[in-house]
């Protein structure tokens, strides 16, 4: 097995549990995935994604994603209800 070694950095504490609920339900930890991002980047040579600074409609509308999500709305126990949602325009 290769030598391993740790890496300690810091990261917004809201920032961690949110990206660690949604890679475990990719099955992943936050440990693999940046393995995962570091193995990429040493092959690549790059970022393994584009960096880009949003434009005014996106950064619109990720604060109305904020505000949906902060309110809890919009939020269905399975996709039936959210079809239902959408074909009537309620949240």
């Amino acid at each position: 097995m290769p030598a391993t070694t740790t890496i300690t950095t810091r990261i917004d504490e809201t920032v961690k549990k949110n990206a660690a609920e949604a890679l475990e339900a990719m099955g992943l930890t936050l440990s693999s995935a940046v393995n995962i991002f570091l193995t990429r980047v040493a092959h690549d040579r790059a970022i393994p994604f584009d960096i880009r600074v949003p434009n005014a409609t996106t950064r619109a509308a990720m604060a109305e994603a904020d505000e949906i999500a902060s309110r809890r709305a919009a939020r269905f126990s399975n996709a039936n209800e959210m079809m239902d949602a959408l074909e009537t325009g309620r949240e």
